[in-house]
């Protein structure tokens, strides 16, 4: 199955990839390798979802707008790539949680994208991943994630 089709089965409407933030290619390719920059979560409105887990956010919606970083990477990427299908396996990601001190469950949080992944492309979507706690991160969104693909 594409994973166009199941992007339909699953009800996912990927929103509109959003524009670089900077300087930088959203997605660089090196043979059969793609380097995913940084995704933040932009929500069914277009507006970025902001907050600092452990004080404006709970656990459980930094895990939601980890989702959402998530279906916005995938945007990204078929943007990019102009398919989905090109993606044989997420091998790595890096999540970054702006998050208060004293919180300790980014793993938690970062859940939100890996099971996205995983409920969209299978096994292939299950990657090795880092979840670290930020001070800052910009515009003060709660998520952002970079992921390392495998492309056919």
């Amino acid at each position: 199955m594409s994973i166009e089709a199941k992007l339909q089965q699953l009800g996912i409407t990927l929103p509109s990839p959003p524009p670089p933030g900077g300087v930088y290619t959203p997605v660089v390719v090196v043979d059969r390798m793609g380097y995913v920059s940084g995704q933040v979560p932009y929500g069914p409105d277009g507006k970025l979802i902001v907050g600092r887990v452990g004080s404006d956010l709970t656990e459980e919606e930094g895990a939601a707008a980890a989702r959402v970083v998530a279906l916005t990477m995938l945007a990204t990427i078929k943007a990019s790539l102009g398919s989905l299908d090109r993606v044989k396996r997420i091998v790595k990601v890096l999540g970054m949680v702006n998050c208060t001190a004293d919180f300790q469950r980014h793993p938690a949080v970062m859940n939100g994208f890996s099971n996205t992944m995983v409920e969209i492309f299978g096994e292939a979507g299950k990657a090795a991943r880092s979840a670290v706690g930020m001070g800052s991160l910009p515009y003060n969104v709660p998520v952002e994630v970079e992921a390392i693909l495998e492309l056919y």
